[in-house]
């Protein structure tokens, strides 16, 4: 299959792919997403296999507005309503109970929760409106790999197995969306993102809880990114909490290092074995899944230490991708 890579004046001719059951890439201010009627059973189990990923894990369900949406869930409690008006569109995704036959299992998992998602991105939002159908929406990357933030990094995983991406430039913020399940008595963050546990409390009146266990092997996981190894490039990644630390590593030429700049300049590597993250957090945010992608690109590097960050509610969604491309691996001074 050619794999087609469309322009912003091209989304006609996304349309019309998705809507013969094609598989589309699609930019959002997150990551790119990777599309398929979500009504269409079969063109989403298609995005199942060009990603590789695990049949139980259910796919984000992306609209074009809140009256779409409505569509497709049980009902929009007045919570739903709340976070709609504050932050959508935007990188937050609301868990709901799902309108019974509405979707197909290969979307829900089987759950009567479905995720969704109205991305603050005009390209897919005309998408979306001239197809007159919600998309799946999971990230547009190998399963396990790091999140695509750029047009070519799609094409790196996916070329041959998808119909086109749509190529809407680098993404603005650089991690998933954030997920927050409003189907429970007490609202609860599933995966953290750029909006904030402390945000959403505000905006609701009421206490959000985080969450914080894992999914056992045999359950399926309400959300993305709670059971699955995800992130992770092909050599091992190291978390080194402490700037400090850096001083104490045994960095040699197989060594990547992905740090501030200001840390960076500290470190004697070759520059192709180091990887900035920026002048701060938002700015680590951003270049975290680039930085990945950077070195699972170079064979020779059989080992990478990325910088982590601790101290406040704006680190969760940084340290919850990195924690997982590192499986909770942390450098421990001697």
């Amino acid at each position: 299959m050619e794999t087609k890579i469309f322009s912003q004046n091209q989304i006609d001719d996304a349309v019309k792919l998705l809507a013969q059951g094609d598989l589309v890439a699609f930019p959002t201010e997150t990551v790119y997403g990777l599309g398929a009627i979500a009504t269409n059973e079969q063109a989403v189990k298609s995005v199942y296999a060009a990603k590789g990923r695990p049949s139980d894990n259910p796919l984000i369900v992306t609209v074009s507005d809140a009256t779409m949406m409505a569509e497709y869930a049980k009902e929009v409690p007045e919570r739903a309503q709340k976070l709609i008006k504050k932050f959508w569109p935007g990188p937050l995704t609301l868990l709901l109970y799902v309108k019974p036959h509405s979707l197909p299992k290969a979307v829900t998992g089987g759950l009567d929760t479905v995720a969704f998602r109205c991305p603050n991105d005009e390209l897919t939002h005309e998408l979306i409106s001239k197809l007159g159908y919600p998309i799946v929406g999971p990230s547009a990357n190998t399963s396990t790999k790091p999140s695509p933030t750029t047009a070519e990094h799609v094409y790196h995983d996916l070329k041959g197995k998808i119909a086109a991406i749509i190529n809407g430039g680098p993404t603005e913020v650089g991690l998933e969306s954030t997920i927050i399940d409003l189907s429970v008595a007490t609202p609860i963050v599933l995966r953290p993102g750029a909006i904030t546990p402390e945000e959403l409390s505000a905006a609701l009146g009421e206490k959000v809880l985080i969450n914080t266990g894992k999914v056992a092997d045999k359950d399926v996981p309400k959300a993305p990114g709670m059971k699955y190894r995800h992130y992770a490039p092909s050599a091992p990644v190291v978390v080194v909490d402490d700037p400090k630390d850096f001083a104490h590593l045994n960095l040699t030429n197989e060594t990547g290092v992905m740090a501030l700049g200001k840390i960076l300049n500290e470190i004697e590597l070759p520059a192709a074995n180091k990887f900035n993250l920026g002048k701060n957090l938002a700015d680590a945010d951003h270049n975290l899944f680039g930085g990945l992608r950077y070195f699972d690109d170079k064979p020779n590097i059989k080992q990478i230490f990325v910088q982590g960050f601790s101290g406040s509610e704006d680190t969760l969604a940084y340290m919850n991708r990195l924690n997982k491309a590192a499986a909770g691996h942390h450098y421990m001074p001697k």
